[in-house]
């Protein structure tokens, strides 16, 4: 279901992931598999812009 990469700009790139995540994936791993990043990763990609992983809500704030 990925397709290719990530959005490099933080903004964009939560708020792509956080559609995937509503739309699309179960969890936050299933995500991170199909577009080849580690969960790690990408929390820490979005952690420096400023946003927080919500696990209860599925997604970034």
């Amino acid at each position: 279901m990925g397709e290719g990469k990530l959005p490099e700009d933080p903004v964009i790139c939560m708020s792509f992931v956080n559609t995937k995540l509503r739309d699309c994936y179960g969890s936050l791993e299933e995500l991170c598999g199909d577009f080849g990043i580690g969960p790690r990763e990408l929390c820490g990609k979005l952690e420096r812009a400023g946003f927080v992983y919500d696990e209860a809500q599925k997604r970034f704030r």
